[in-house]
C-alpha cells in the first residue's frame, strides 16, 4: 500500500509564494511519475503538474512559469514551488501516484 501525506498549504496573499510537499511511503517511488491536481470548490479535480520517474515536467497552461515541480528521490517526496499567486490558485492541492492519492492540503490566496 502506497501513502502520500501533502503538506506546506496555508492563506497567502495574492503575488506571495508557497510550497507543497508530499512524502510518499513504498520503495516504488522514483520509479513512478507523480502529478499533482486540484480542486476548488464548485470545480472538477483538475491536473496541475506532473513529473515522470526521469524528472521530465509538465505544466497547465494555468500554471506555466510560475508553478515548478520538482522531486527527490532519498527522500520519497515530490514538491509543488508555487510563486505568483492568484487568487484563482485557491483549492485543495492533492498529489497522486498511479492510483494512489494524498488527502490534499488546502491553499487560499487572499488578501
Amino acid at each position: 500500500q502506497v501513502q502520500l501525506v501533502e503538506s506546506g498549504g496555508g492563506l497567502v496573499q495574492p503575488g506571495g509564494s508557497l510550497r507543497l510537499s508530499c512524502a510518499t511511503s513504498g520503495s516504488i517511488f522514483s520509479r513512478n511519475d507523480m502529478a499533482w491536481y486540484r480542486q476548488a470548490p464548485g470545480n472538477e479535480r483538475e491536473w496541475v503538474a506532473g513529473i515522470t520517474s526521469l524528472g521530465k515536467t509538465n505544466y497547465a497552461d494555468s500554471v506555466k512559469g510560475r508553478f515548478t515541480i520538482s522531486r527527490d528521490n532519498a527522500k520519497n517526496t515530490v514538491y509543488l514551488q508555487m510563486n505568483s499567486l492568484k487568487p484563482e490558485d485557491t483549492a485543495v492541492y492533492y498529489c497522486r501516484t498511479s492510483l494512489f492519492w494524498g488527502q490534499g492540503t488546502q491553499v487560499t490566496v487572499s488578501s
